[in-house]
C-alpha cells in the first residue's frame, strides 16, 4: 500500500492513548514482557598499583574465592534452587501479564479507533482473554527458537575463551536484522490474531503477508518506533543512571562507608513508580501505533459504487 500515512497513524495513536488513559494500564502490563537490558556491574578498581595482594584477585585470592563459592553452593544448594525457581515463576507471571497487556492494547486501540467515547478496563480485559494463550504461545515459541540458536553460540564463545566469538561475529551480525524483522512480523501477527480471531499459525502467516506486501511502510515504521522509543526510553531511565553513576565513580570510597549505596538505592526506589508509569505510556503508544499500522494496511480498498462507468462509443 503506497499511500500509507505515517503522520496519521502516529498522531492517532497518541490521541487514542491520551483520551483513553485506561490503556496506560495495559501498556504497563505489556511492558512486563519487553526485553530489558541488563545493567552490567562495573566493579573495576583503579587503585591496584602495588603488590599483588592489593589487587582484588591477586595473590591467590581468586582460587580462594572460587573455593568459598563452591562450598557455599554445596552448603546452600536448596536455597539456590528455590531462588532460581522463584525467579523463573516471576518471569513467567511477568510474561503472562505482558501478553494480556498486548492483547488489551490491540483490542482497546481497535475499539477507540471506532470513535468509542469511553473504554472500560473490565470490558477490554474480558475481550482480551480469549487471545491470551495464542499470544502467549506465539511469543514463547519465537523466544524459544532464538534461545536455542543463541545458547550454542554463547557456549562456543565461552568454551573457546572468547576466540569463538570472533569467528561468530558474521553470524551474530546477521542475527540482529533477522531478529528485528521477526519482531516486526510478530507485531503484525499479534494484531491479526486479536483483530481477525485467527489461530497462532494463521496469525503468523497473516503477519508475514502484511509485512511482505508492505516492506517500505514496515521498515520506516519500525525505524520510527524503534529509534524514537529507544531515545525516549533512555531519557526516561536517565534519573536511575544519575543516581547510580556517583556510586560507580566513587567505588573506592565504599570501603569506608556504604552510605552512597543506600542513598542511590533509595533514589531508585522512589523513582521506580514514575519509571513504571512512563514506560507503560511509552509501551502503550508503541503498541497502539503497531495495531493502527496493521489496521490501515490490512483494510482493502473499498470500491466506490458511484464511480462513473465509461462506455466505449461505436466507431
Amino acid at each position: 500500500m503506497n499511500n500509507f500515512n505515517f503522520g496519521e497513524v502516529l498522531t492517532r495513536a497518541w490521541k487514542i492513548i491520551w483520551k483513553h488513559k485506561v490503556l496506560w494500564i495495559f501498556g504497563i502490563l505489556a511492558s512486563c514482557a519487553r526485553g530489558s537490558g541488563g545493567g552490567g556491574n562495573s566493579g573495576g578498581n583503579s587503585n591496584y598499583s602495588g603488590s599483588g595482594e592489593d589487587f582484588p584477585f591477586g595473590g591467590g585470592q581468586a582460587e580462594r574465592y572460587l573455593e568459598q563459592a563452591g562450598r557455599y553452593f554445596e552448603d546452600n544448594l536448596w536455597i539456590i534452587l528455590v531462588a532460581i525457581l522463584v525467579i523463573f515463576l516471576i518471569g513467567i507471571v511477568a510474561f503472562a501479564l505482558g501478553m494480556i497487556g498486548r492483547a488489551g492494547m490491540i483490542k482497546g486501540t481497535a475499539m477507540a479507533d471506532k470513535d468509542t467515547e469511553s473504554l472500560a478496563f473490565g470490558e477490554i480485559w474480558s475481550e482480551s482473554l480469549p487471545y491470551f494463550w495464542r499470544l502467549f504461545g506465539l511469543n514463547f515459541l519465537i523466544g524459544l527458537a532464538f534461545f536455542v540458536i543463541i545458547i550454542p553460540l554463547v557456549l562456543i564463545g565461552v568454551l573457546t575463551a572468547g576466540i569463538g566469538f570472533v569467528c561468530l561475529i558474521p553470524i551474530l551480525c546477521l542475527l540482529v536484522p533477522i531478529g528485528w524483522a521477526v519482531s516486526v512480523i510478530v507485531e503484525q501477527a499479534q494484531a491479526a490474531i486479536v483483530l481477525e480471531d485467527l489461530s497462532m499459525a494463521d496469525g503468523l502467516k497473516r503477519g508475514w503477508e502484511i509485512v511482505k506486501s508492505n516492506p517500505g511502510p514496515m521498515v520506516i515504521m519500525a525505524l520510527i518506533l524503534g529509534i524514537g522509543g529507544g531515545i525516549v526510553g533512555f531519557i526516561v531511565s536517565m534519573p536511575l543512571v544519575i543516581a547510580v553513576l556517583p556510586v560507580v565513580i566513587g567505588m573506592n570510597a565504599l570501603r569506608e562507608s556504604m552510605t552512597p549505596v543506600w542513598i542511590a538505592l533509595a533514589c531508585c526506589a522512589a523513582y521506580m513508580p514514575v519509571l513504571l508509569l512512563l514506560n507503560g505510556v511509552l509501551t502503550a503508544y508503541i503498541q497502539s501505533a503497531w495495531a493502527l499500522t496493521y489496521m490501515r494496511l490490512s483494510q482493502p480498498a473499498q470500491p466506490k459504487d458511484d464511480a462513473p462507468i465509461i462506455i466505449e462509443a461505436n466507431a
